[in-house]
């Protein structure tokens, strides 16, 4: 029970930031959210289009599923345990320096695991459609192999 409760505690501290600061909680986006996640915008040039941002996520947060139309996702997980899954494929344990690349089209979702904070940067190009929460029946079921 012991090593359970430090690594609790390491992963605690990212809600402090771990290479960029977490940001201010996500209000922004919270309706396409179950549970509490922060943005922190990285790049803010109206030239480039393409959005960079860290996204933090408090144990059990996760966004919903959604699509990026005529883009796609990056993301480099740079703190905590999270999630990842495509749609009709199982869930992916992400840790730090995990990179998922999410083509266009593609319906996923991603956020943390129950029992830890969770933290990635977001690279994103085209439009988004924000679909279904994930039900708290399929996350609940999401385990650690």
């Amino acid at each position: 029970m012991q090593i359970k409760e430090d690594l609790m505690a390491k992963n605690e501290s990212i809600k402090d930031g771990v290479i960029f600061p977490a940001g201010p909680k996500n209000d922004a986006y919270a309706k396409y959210f179950v549970g509490q996640s922060y943005l922190q915008g990285l790049v803010n040039d109206p030239e480039v289009n393409v959005g960079v941002g860290n996204v933090t996520f408090e144990p059990g947060c996760r966004n919903n599923w959604h699509i990026h139309h005529d883009g796609y996702q990056i993301l480099l997980v740079t703190g905590g345990e999270g999630w990842y899954q495509e749609a009709g494929k199982p869930a992916q344990h992400l840790v730090p320096g995990d990179v998922v690349v999410t083509h266009d089209g593609v319906k996923h979702w991603h956020g943390a695991t129950k029992d830890s904070w969770f933290s990635h940067i977001a690279i994103t190009a085209g439009t988004p459609e924000w679909l279904e929460p994930v039900s708290d029946e399929k996350y609940d079921k999401l385990e650690v192999k």
